[in-house]
């Protein structure tokens, strides 16, 4: 797999990933996420190429106190090769070389696939509640 950066020519192709990947909720714009990522540290989107498809995402953030991961993706039928785990590695080393020092990631609970390959990668629950408000209706 080819990791690059996100260009636009991949929106529909990264937003049926995403939906396959169960990742897309109706109260939040899949397309309105992938803008607002362009105009804020846009080098953090990734994309997975394999034989001319994308086939995985990484959206990533740093604040200046924590790094966050979002859409983290693997189409289904490519699960299990590392691309993963590839992902992951390269956006801890982006976020390291920024100073980054903690990466945090939500998950959903009923999410038991996700939950586990974040524990095989090191990360454990903290001890906080994740609290959200939408401030945009999208």
């Amino acid at each position: 797999m080819e990791l690059r950066p996100y260009a636009a020519a991949d929106e529909g192709t990264v937003v049926e990933l995403w939906q396959r990947c169960g990742l897309v909720r109706p109260w939040n714009d899949a397309r309105k996420d992938i803008q607002r990522k362009l105009t804020t540290q846009a080098e953090l989107f990734l994309v997975g190429v394999l034989q001319g498809q994308v086939i995985a995402t990484i959206m990533a953030g740093y604040d200046g106190h924590r790094g966050w991961v979002n859409y983290l993706a693997v189409a289904a039928e490519c699960r299990g090769r590392g691309y993963g785990r590839l992902l992951m590695r390269e956006i801890e080393e982006r976020l390291t070389a920024r100073g980054c020092p903690k990466l945090n990631i939500q998950v959903r609970t009923g999410n038991r696939d996700a939950l586990a390959f974040y524990r095989k990668l090191g990360y454990a629950p903290d001890e906080a509640v994740s609290l959200g408000k939408r401030l945009i209706p999208d």
